[in-house]
């Protein structure tokens, strides 16, 4: 009789929870629904769309702000590489990421974003809604197309811009890049006006194409002069990224660091090459004469990440005893 009453909560029990496996689906949908709505209205947003791609709603909310070319052009598919920068906040506020300058770009094939970490509606509204290059959009992500029940990050969901919680819809502001070179370019000449910034030499052609530089003392004319295969002395200099954070300075008053040229980033090759001691200047590196697209860490403090896409500013840069080989 125990063994018959055992066997009958057992089969209950089971029938219980697949019962609420099959409801969960329909709740978090729900769930999500009622998140966007209220969001959209708490913040009176309009020309908001629901994604209808394929019949069946993601449950994705987008508005176009700005289309990019699409006469001629074929949408976007998976296998294509694609740029952009974006800016991330969740509902609730705690967690915010606005840094298009040195952080929050993305460059690499449209199937691997949410490989790289972002979310899987992010993937998806990319391809499905956005499509083209040259589009500025706002999306509005469910939480079950984001990072789900447990959330992403460190920490307690509590503290700010460290953890986004489980749960939590996500508004993305998304600019599909172009081309990365024209959108390094726009970034720089930006810089420059907002600091009133004049009299740099912009690198047209060559390998140094894209490159700003301004030599603000002239060299003195003696000495060697640095090239293929110099060392030199740099006795100060300051590197920012574009949002004016200082990534490396120094070095320390009578201790120069010694450069080479096989030993720096290809921009700072070309900026740097025909001066002698004595030079200072100021130098402007697109990303692509940079760290590039995979980013990289500083070679001369071992410790900070280049984030992938950053563009360089150096000012200051003098120059010290140049020795060739």
């Amino acid at each position: 009789m125990k063994q018959t009453i055992f066997t009958l909560l057992l089969i209950t029990s089971i029938g219980l929870i697949s019962c609420r496996k099959t409801q969960n689906d329909p709740d978090i949908k729900q769930y999500d629904k009622i998140q966007i709505q209220n969001y959209i209205s708490a913040n009176g947003l309009t020309g908001m769309k629901s994604d209808t791609t394929n019949g069946d709603t993601s449950g994705i909310y987008y508005q176009i702000l700005a289309q990019g070319s699409t006469a001629g052009v074929t949408p976007l598919d998976y296998s294509d590489s694609v740029a952009f920068v974006f800016t991330l906040k969740s509902f609730d506020g705690k967690y915010t990421s606005v840094d298009t300058i040195n952080s929050n770009h993305f460059d690499g094939l449209l199937g691997r974003v949410s490989a790289g970490g972002l979310p899987k509606g992010l993937q998806s509204a990319l391809h499905d809604l956005i499509k083209y290059r040259g589009t500025r959009a706002r999306i509005l992500i469910p939480s079950r197309l984001a990072y789900g029940v447990n959330g992403t990050g460190s920490g307690s969901s509590s503290n700010a811009n460290s953890h986004i919680a489980g749960n939590q819809c996500l508004d993305y502001y998304v600019n599909i890049v172009s081309s990365v070179d024209a959108y390094d370019d726009y970034l720089i000449n930006d810089y420059m006006k907002r600091n009133s910034m004049s009299g740099f030499t912009h690198v047209t052609s060559g390998r140094g194409r894209g490159l700003y530089y301004k030599v603000t003392t002239p060299a003195s004319g003696t000495g060697d002069v640095i090239g293929e295969a110099s060392s030199y002395l740099v006795s100060a200099y300051t590197g920012k990224y574009l949002n004016d954070v200082v990534f490396d300075a120094g070095p320390a008053a009578g201790t120069p660091r010694t450069f080479t040229t096989d030993n720096v980033v290809p921009g700072f090759q070309e900026a740097t090459k025909g001066l002698t001691s004595g030079a200072v200047i100021s130098i402007f590196i697109p990303s692509r004469l940079g760290y590039g697209r995979a980013g990289g860490t500083d070679p001369n403090t071992g410790a900070v990440t280049i984030g992938s896409n950053v563009n360089l500013y150096f000012s200051g840069l003098t120059i010290g005893t140049v020795t060739n080989p």
